[in-house]
């Protein structure tokens, strides 16, 4: 799902700090870009997954009116300015030589006019054109997170969360450009780049063929300058994009602790510095390249008028043209170059645009693996029971050909605690998240009180189904908020009753801010037995009938895991409990013991009953030396 590394793509991506196009674009003053590039990873990116004009102009459909206005706005404000040349050649051949007060009045006033109605109309389009383009940003920014929300966890395993963050963020930023930037340049390119040809042509059609014969070396020129500072400019972006990850990796909480651990800090110096020296290397190139095409593009302005006056001023050439006629072909003649090259790059524009929806749109295009049934089977909590069957269940993870599970055939009374045992590997884990359902059975059903999971809404399941797992995350906000994060509505009383049930309740107070405190990154302010009872804390607050429990103290020492385990037992009172366990101690009053191998279901019984069989179960607890009467 990754896309290729492309540090010059129209908009940022993961690693590109930028954000978006800082070489490319058409249009701009003489320092910026005017002139565009096709990236082939546009190309590719569309190759690989199409996008319909169909399906965009639906999203913009709603818009129809506003949009309409947006257009007749840009072609109207690109006329209005092309009066001004034609305002000045009367003002020089006609208002001022002849002294014409009343019509010098009016052609001053037109120039003055003409500059508010510009300035108005610049003003209303950008106001419904940035509003038509946040609606539609909006609406897809929504759409692709509440999709995203869906997808199962196999989806979050395989991608990098920095391109799920780029596509939410900066691509759909990138879209609203689109519209704004985009939509709006082209259409306003087109207009004045029309417009002033035939306003030229009509003033002097002498002139305007000479600027045929100019115009197309200059150009040339231009694209080639400006081609050579993309080049600087990608690679400064990659060496800043390489930057940026090495402060994130090196200087996030992980990073810095693994760093300490391991010793790396001098050498993570001495990578920053280089990285940073190339940097320093490209900026100044990038500035070079630059001034260079600066210089470019002022000869450019400054040749074509040049060649403009000495053709108007040779006799055998200038057939009688006047101050004013020239005047005003100058100002035409300069302001057509820019929408020119802004026409030029229409194709690339709108590949790069089109790669943009692509992107977005490959996300909302996503399957769906774990949804909602179209008919979920209604849940009535004060009748369910909590009893759960696993029938014939076989799994195997996305593109393996290997079995994580099979055959498994198991029954967990209501009310009871079963226990999953076995080495690394053999399919506990797996086991337990098909209770949950972060991932459906290949073959088989897993029930509760004899429904399939896969006939209750997710929210139904969410609110049945309770999960503590041995990595807890906490979100970087109050402890308040994050047992709230269970159920919105709890209230502080709630929430403190579930805290001292998960007996951290005592901890919580002792602190400055009490449940205010603010939990830090990932919850590291806290140690990992805390976390596990703030996390369990959150459970009681759903309150669910069924309790998953993933080596929910494997990671813990001696005396931590006993207060989490008193915790977990006042948690798993009156609930069927399916406690994962690495630590046979932990589960030896279990009502029945399952030892997985393989994926496979190889010892049920007791406590007593698997160490009296002598199997696998009484070698793993040999192994830990569990001595238990």
């Amino acid at each position: 799902m990754t896309a290729p590394d492309n540090t010059s793509r129209t908009v940022g991506k993961p690693g590109d700090p930028t954000g978006g196009r800082s070489a490319g674009r058409g249009g701009g003053g003489p320092g910026g870009p005017l002139v565009a590039r096709l990236d082939p990873a546009d190309k590719a990116q569309l190759a690989e997954h199409p996008v319909s004009m169909r399906r965009i102009g639906a999203l913009f459909r709603p818009y129809g009116g506003p949009l309409a206005v947006v257009t007749a706005l840009i072609v109207a404000t690109s006329l209005v300015g092309l009066a001004t040349p034609f305002i000045t050649k009367h003002l020089i051949d006609d208002a001022i030589p002849d002294q014409d007060v009343p019509l010098l009045l009016m052609l001053v006033g037109g120039l003055l006019a003409v500059t508010v109605i510009s300035s108005v109309l610049g003003v209303v389009q950008t106001w419904l054109s940035t509003t038509i383009g946040q609606k539609v940003m909006h609406r897809l920014r929504t759409d692709v997170f509440s999709h995203l929300q869906r997808q199962s966890v196999d989806f979050f395993t395989r991608t990098r969360g920095g391109e799920v963050q780029s596509r939410l963020t900066q691509d759909i930023q990138g879209m609203q450009g689109v519209v704004t930037s985009t939509a709006t340049s082209v259409a306003s390119n087109i207009t004045t780049a029309v417009g002033t040809a035939v306003a030229m042509v009509a003033l002097s059609w002498q002139l305007s063929l000479l600027s045929l014969i100019v115009l197309p070396p200059a150009i040339w020129l231009t694209r080639k300058v400006a081609t050579m500072r993309r080049e600087v400019t990608a690679q400064r972006q990659r060496a800043m994009a390489n930057l940026q990850g090495q402060v994130e990796e090196s200087l996030s909480v992980s990073g810095a602790i693994l760093g300490k651990i391991l010793g790396t800090g001098p050498t993570a110096s001495a990578t920053f510095a280089s990285t940073s020296n190339e940097l320093m290397d490209l900026e100044v190139r990038s500035q070079l390249a630059g001034r260079w095409r600066m210089a470019t593009m002022s000869i450019v302005f400054a040749a074509i008028p040049a060649l403009i006056y000495l053709i108007a001023g040779l006799p055998a050439t200038s057939n009688g043209m006047t101050i004013g006629t020239l005047v005003a072909f100058t100002g035409l003649q300069a302001g057509l170059f820019r929408p020119l090259m802004g026409v030029l790059n229409v194709g690339v524009e709108v590949i790069s645009s089109m790669a943009l929806f692509s992107r977005v749109f490959e996300y909302l295009d996503l399957v769906v693996e774990i949804d909602d049934p179209e008919q979920p089977v209604p849940v009535d909590r004060s009748r369910m029971r909590g009893e759960v069957r696993f029938d014939g269940v076989g799994y195997s993870y996305p593109g393996s050909d290997r079995a994580a599970l099979a055959e498994i055939d198991l029954t967990v009374p209501a009310g009871t605690a079963l226990a999953l045992v076995g080495h690394t590997g053999s399919g506990k884990s797996t086991l337990g998240s098909l209770v949950a359902r972060l991932a459906d059975p290949t073959v088989g059903s897993v029930r509760i009180d004899g429904i399939d999971l896969r006939d209750f809404s997710l929210a139904d399941l969410s609110s049945v189904v309770g999960v503590v797992s041995q990595e807890t995350y906490l979100l970087h906000t109050t402890i308040r908020e994050n047992l709230r994060y269970a159920r919105v509505d709890a209230t502080d009383a709630e929430i403190e009753a579930a805290a001292r049930a998960a007996q951290v309740h005592d901890l919580i107070v002792g602190l400055p801010e009490g449940y205010d405190t603010v939990v830090g990154s990932r919850g590291y302010r806290f140690s990992g037995g805390e976390k596990q009872r703030i996390a369990i804390a959150r459970t009681i607050l759903r309150d669910p009938l069924v309790l998953v429990l993933d080596e929910a103290t494997s990671a813990l020492d001696n005396a931590t895991e006993r207060a989490v385990q008193e915790a977990l037992d006042a948690l798993a009172v009156g609930r069927t409990t399916i406690t994962i366990a690495h630590r046979l101690s932990t589960i030896a009053d279990a009502d029945q013991i399952v030892v997985l191998d393989g994926g496979r279901v190889v010892e049920r019984g007791t406590h007593h009953e698997l160490l009296e069989l002598g199997g696998e179960y009484a070698d793993l607890a040999g192994k830990q030396e569990l001595v238990r009467t």
